[in-house]
């Protein structure tokens, strides 16, 4: 069994990297643009769902899911994206890690799509009325959002979806195979009854969405 630090079975050298793994597709390459165009927009307005990767001053990375209706992210022109904040835990552990280093990886996904689309650039946290109150729901305007620039975007193939059926509905796991929230954040915080765990999660997921 090898361990993290042993070198020999580590590849540390961007050369190395790329004389192991061959050489990149033509397409792959020239598949990147510098801006949002038409089928960029349209899969953003279809996209319900879309993983927010971020690091901190230090490098220390951080993935974080974001989701609400279809098109909750808005596309302000071909360079710019507007992420509305709904109501958490208050960890703001991505607006942190952006304050200190604006850089962003976003993955976009659409259920029934295989493929993904991943737009790559730098983020600024807003508090900008005019901008944060066409995205209110059920009465609530986010009091921050996320302003993102764009460097970077292009289609992912759709072969890790494919292989993971993810939205297969005959690979969805019984709800019951795995413990609920409430009762992992009771057990290992030790600082919550199970029940008094389930019922907060359970009233959150009710009345605190937004």
């Amino acid at each position: 069994m090898t361990t993290f630090d042993d070198p020999v079975a580590h590849i540390d050298d961007p050369d190395e990297l790329r004389a192991h793994i061959g050489a990149v597709n033509p397409l792959a390459e020239r598949k990147v643009l510098p801006a949002l165009d038409q089928f960029c927009r349209d899969f953003i307005a279809l996209s319900p769902f879309l993983v927010l990767a971020s690091v901190d001053r230090a490098g220390a990375a951080d993935a974080s899911p974001r989701g609400d209706a279809p098109g909750f992210v808005r596309v302000l022109d071909d360079k710019t994206l507007l992420i509305p904040d709904r109501r958490g835990n208050n960890r703001v552990d991505t607006f942190g890690n952006i304050i200190s280093a604006p850089s962003v990886g976003l993955i976009f996904m659409v259920p029934g799509i295989n493929e993904t689309l991943r737009v790559n650039g730098r983020a600024r946290v807003t508090r900008d009325p005019a901008l944060l109150e066409p995205s209110i729901v059920q009465e609530r305007v986010p009091t921050i959002g996320l302003l993102v620039s764009v460097d970077e975007v292009f289609f992912h193939c759709g072969k890790a979806l494919i292989r993971s059926k993810l939205w297969d509905p005959s690979t969805q796991v019984e709800r019951n195979r795995f413990p609920t929230l409430g009762r992992i954040v009771a057990e290992q915080t030790k600082a919550i009854g199970v029940a008094e765990a389930e019922a907060n999660l359970e009233e959150a997921y009710r009345s605190r969405l937004y």
